[in-house]
């Protein structure tokens, strides 16, 4: 395997972190908005608590790596990305910093506050539509090099039937990765009231993240027939990742197996994920740069390949004492221990 590859890989692996990890986050902050604003606080607010108050503060290290690493492994993207995602980045970043600290107004200030709470899942939804235009401008068309200096054609890409399909595809699959993850979180707090409410959104937005998957698919065919020919070679992936989300429903649908719909739920997206991420290959943005032609020195790469493998070991065993001390804690889980991360 090439460091291309391997650095390529690692962050599309930590992308994938925060896509499920964050999915979870920002819609749970929906669903207490929404309970809220539908007197039904007293079924999930709870629980959701309970869930985002040892977790909403790592969400974003898996965005910082990224981030951090795709600069780092492949310098072109600061070239390209960097002037023309200056408005949709830093529109989401002003939503995450509200976002946090509307967290903390909520929660430790004056409880149960329903525009501080709204805010909040407000802003869960537009992160993920914000950042899902970065998978629109990767597929090229909507930039053009003007004085040596690329140029994004704002009008063009807002129109594009493409890019409205990829951010209702990216809030379908925020609200349904966190209705299943907390259908089965309620349902291990012995919160049978929530876990059947959770239930019931997650088996509502199943369809809306199908159909506009489907949707996607379409438009690519019309939009990068390269692209959508690569997507088609890698067809017995798709086909899996839709047999797991049928299976979840499944069991969402019987009220069976909720812990093992979680762990299909994860495999669903991930066959997803990485079939996506490697369609691509090597493009990280059609048609004008390449992992090949954008990668940093081989010096560079190794060490940012050790430093990455050195923040995983200090990241997966913090994220593992907050699954064991507090997620997967029966005492905490249930409301009998109120210790906050």
């Amino acid at each position: 395997m090439s460091l291309e590859i391997l650095g390529i890989s690692v962050l599309w692996t930590f992308l994938f972190g925060y896509v499920i990890v964050a999915s979870i986050d920002f819609g749970a902050g929906f669903f207490n908005a929404y309970s809220l604003l539908t007197n039904r606080s007293h079924i999930l607010t709870k629980i959701i608590k309970r869930y985002l108050s040892p977790v909403w503060e790592v969400t974003n290290v898996f965005l910082i790596f990224f981030f951090v690493g795709i600069v780092g492994f492949f310098p072109l993207t600061a070239f390209y990305y960097g002037t023309i995602l200056l408005v949709p980045v830093s529109i989401s970043l002003i939503l995450l910093g509200i976002r946090g600290s509307y967290y903390a107004f909520e929660s430790y200030g004056s409880a149960g506050h329903k525009g501080y709470a709204f805010a909040y899942g407000v802003t869960g939804l537009l992160i993920p539509a914000s950042f899902s235009v970065v998978f629109t401008i990767s597929e090229g068309g909507f930039l053009e090099i003007v004085n040596g200096q690329p140029v994004l054609d704002f009008w063009k890409l807002y129109t594009s039937p493409l890019s409205w399909s990829i951010v209702l595809l990216s809030i379908a699959a925020v609200l349904y990765i966190s209705a299943v993850f907390l259908t089965w979180y309620a349902w291990k707090a012995n919160d049978l009231e929530a876990s059947n409410l959770m239930r019931k959104y997650a088996l509502i937005w199943a369809l809306p993240l199908i159909v506009t998957a489907i949707g996607i698919m379409v438009e690519m065919r019309n939009y990068n027939e390269l692209h959508f020919n690569s997507m088609m070679n890698l067809w017995p992936l798709f086909g899996l990742s839709g047999l797991l989300f049928l299976t979840t429903v499944w069991f969402l649908w019987k009220k069976q197996n909720y812990g093992l719909v979680v762990i299909l739920l994860i495999f669903q997206f991930a066959f997803a994920f990485f079939a996506y991420g490697v369609s691509h290959y090597p493009y990280l943005l059609y048609p004008y740069l390449t992992i090949y032609d954008s990668f940093t020195n081989r010096e560079m790469a190794i060490a940012l390949i050790i430093a990455f493998l050195l923040g995983l070991c200090l990241l997966l065993p913090s994220l593992y004492l907050i699954f064991k001390l507090f997620l997967f804690n029966k005492d905490y889980v249930t409301g009998e221990r109120k210790d906050h991360a």
